[in-house]
């Protein structure tokens, strides 16, 4: 994608980021994220994500709030480890698919930095406000801009979105970890959960569904510290022969733990007669 440079040579990069944000929020319904633009009113909105580690107060009135939403969407009150788990798996996978999305979208990797994300706790929605860093792969219109690092290989480009990825949760899974009760294994195994299954999502919406299986094991082809699982994707096959992709997650999102007879079909829990039966309806 080309960027036009009637902003400054500071700004293209931002602007660039803010298009492909966009693109990512038009193509899929479940990513509820807002883009500001620096200056932009609702780049002020919301509690800054960096306050999440930096404040006890703010990461329990995360916790808190989705153990109100989830009282009222299933009537139940979860335990606070459980809240904690399904708060911290809703913002992993806002953050793995804005960042994986780019880069599937457009091989670029967009490094998104605490400051730029900020959250309405009480509706569980994000405002990004698009940043200055990424990388990209020689001959992009944005590979000479200031704050662009080019990566000679795809490869590269891949270890870059993973880093990035890391670089972001690992503060916030040390914050979340003592209240969700869960060691470091499991919460990034979390983590590398929802990178997989945001690409592998927005191909589907896309319909272009075999080419984000390809490309989410290419980021993710076996365990790669600190994540602890490839992507592991695998088929089943009914008995009208129809192949059904399916993974089985390596940190668990604990839906189970509010609707037990409805665990995720990726769930651990969730053997793969009882998988098939769900693809199959």
């Amino acid at each position: 994608m080309s960027v036009a440079l009637k902003t400054s040579p500071d700004g293209a990069v931002a602007h660039a980021l803010a298009d492909a944000y966009r693109r990512l929020t038009g193509v899929c319904e479940a990513l509820d994220v807002r883009v500001a633009e620096p200056g932009d009113a609702a780049a002020q909105e919301g509690v800054p994500a960096g306050e999440l580690v930096s404040d006890q107060h703010v990461l329990d009135a995360f916790v808190d709030a989705e153990a109100a939403r989830i009282e009222d969407r299933y009537g139940t009150a979860p335990r606070r480890h459980v809240a904690a788990s399904r708060a911290l798996h809703d913002y992993a996978w806002t953050v793995g698919l804005l960042m994986g999305g780019v880069w599937y979208l457009e091989r670029r990797v967009p490094r998104i930095r605490p400051e730029d994300l900020r959250l309405d706790l009480a509706s569980a929605t994000y405002v990004i406000t698009p940043g200055t860093d990424l990388a990209c792969l020689p001959g992009d219109p944005v590979a000479t801009l200031p704050g662009v690092l080019t990566l000679p290989q795809e490869e590269q480009l891949r270890a870059a979105l993973r880093m990035a990825v890391a670089d972001h949760m690992r503060p916030l899974l040390a914050a979340i970890g003592p209240t969700a009760r869960r060691g470091a294994r499991t919460l990034w195994g979390m983590v590398s959960d929802d990178l997989v299954s945001g690409i592998w999502y927005l191909g589907r919406m896309l319909g272009q569904e075999d080419d984000a299986l390809r490309a989410a094991t290419e980021v993710l082809p076996a365990p790669v510290p600190p994540y602890p699982s490839g992507a592991g994707f695998r088929h089943l096959v009914g008995d009208d022969g129809r192949r059904h992709v399916t993974r089985t997650r390596a940190g668990c999102c604990m839906f189970y733990a509010i609707r037990p007879a409805e665990a995720c079909v990726t769930c651990p829990r969730t053997g793969d007669a009882e998988r098939l039966r769900r693809l199959e309806n």
